[in-house]
């Protein structure tokens, strides 16, 4: 089958190697608009269940995958107005790994299965684009494919209320770290993760009042960073945020939250973002289209016509995304309806942990317990016992183990 992929992020770069492991026989060219090591963004984060897919899958690219991640143990509220300065903490850990580092993996073992990986191939004209039998749409949330066909997909975005922009700082979190601040125009605060050696994700959110009211409208580049910079002082012990990651300048932008009716029409098929998105709140972008990329694949391998292919692969997946898409709303609007003046960090942690609702009565009297630091010595201790396992379980070996953050 002839395949051209549009898109080199994880959906389309990991749908062609998937594709191709199952069929050599495929014809399949990927063609990014950006040039080779160009990537806009920080780090990335998944957990265990992805690390499981991906070692059934291709347990070659699953292992350098797991080889450049980096294990965050843990996840720390901090609260800080005029008044007071608390932590918080509800345990657990993730992975953690520069999406620059991931898109370099993927792209490597295209190579190996000769794919034809074309960098610089802007997508403005789609009638030049080479003849397939298949096209497959992994373009972003902003997919030109998509658009050009939007009524046919059902295509819905949606803007979320507050602004994000995604940063790099060179102070090293080794937690999942939220950190919350009163300024005089309002909350502003960041999440925070390692994401390389020496580098760590840092995504700052806020409302478009407080935006405004900081003057972060009107602020350049330089400006707004050393604004968020003095703003977050003394949660970033003096370090400073980073803008520019191997690409343009990070912008502040509304999140959009896209879903789609169908994901296929005729031989032209959506994945990762193209076809859907979840906020950045749940972590779960990466995840899901490299899970989208694999269904696709398998889609392709068990049904003898295209047809049916693309009619079970978009079944299965949307039936799949609908509560994580679901509970990624909740997420958003529970952070663009934040109230924290009368808050406690105690009590901010709890509210977040249970925000998707569904917890048991008990969690409550856990999350208590683990403010107490021998409670959380002893949960990180058994959640290194269940990693190791699940490691072992899946095959990883010793040497590709994740780094501990430092």
């Amino acid at each position: 089958m002839r395949i051209v992929c549009v898109g080199g992020g994880p959906a389309g770069l990991y749908f062609a190697i998937s594709a191709k492991l199952r069929d050599a026989g495929h014809q399949i060219t990927v063609l990014e608009r950006d040039p080779p090591q160009a990537t806009y963004g920080w780090g990335v984060v998944y957990w265990d269940d992805l690390l499981d897919v991906l070692y059934r899958n291709d347990p070659k690219s699953a292992r350098e995958i797991t080889a450049c991640s980096m294990i965050w143990q843990d996840q720390e509220i901090r609260l800080h107005n005029a008044r007071r300065e608390e932590t918080a903490y509800f345990s657990g850990y993730g992975y953690s790994m520069a999406r620059a580092a991931l898109l370099e993996i993927l792209a490597r073992r295209a190579s190996q299965l000769d794919i034809d990986l074309r960098y610089g191939c802007q997508v403005d004209d789609l009638s030049r684009l080479p003849e397939a039998d298949l096209l497959v749409a992994a373009d972003g949330a902003n997919s030109r494919i998509r658009e050009r066909d939007r009524d046919l997909f059902g295509t819905h975005v949606e803007l979320g209320r507050n602004l994000y922009i995604w940063l790099g700082t060179n102070k090293v979190f080794t937690s999942f770290v939220f950190s919350f601040e009163r300024t005089s125009a309002g909350w502003i605060w960041f999440h925070a993760y390692p994401s390389v050696s020496g580098i760590s994700t840092c995504i700052v959110e806020c409302s478009p009042e407080t935006w405004q009211g900081l003057g972060l409208d009107t602020l350049g580049d330089d400006g707004g960073l050393r604004l968020l910079e003095g703003i977050f002082q003394g949660a970033l012990d003096g370090h400073h945020l980073i803008s520019r990651s191997r690409g343009a300048p990070a912008s502040w932008q509304h999140f959009a939250h896209v879903s789609n009716a169908t994901w296929y029409h005729g031989s032209t098929v959506l994945a990762g973002d193209a076809a859907h998105t979840t906020h950045f709140t749940l972590g779960s972008g990466t995840r899901l289209a490299m899970i989208d990329a694999i269904v696709l694949a398998h889609s392709l391998t068990e049904y003898l016509d295209l047809p049916s292919a693309l009619r079970e692969y978009d079944r299965h997946r949307r039936a799949e995304l609908h509560p994580q898409q679901a509970a990624a709303r909740t997420s958003m609007a529970w952070f663009e309806h934040l109230d924290l003046d009368d808050s406690d960090a105690v009590s901010l942690a709890y509210a977040m942990s249970v925000r998707h609702g569904g917890q048991p009565p008990w969690h409550y009297q856990l999350h208590l317990a683990t403010q107490n630091a021998s409670v959380r010595r002893a949960r990180r201790a058994f959640a290194s016992g269940r990693r190791w396992y699940l490691a072992r379980h899946r095959g990883e070996p010793l040497a590709a183990s994740p780094r501990a953050a430092r």
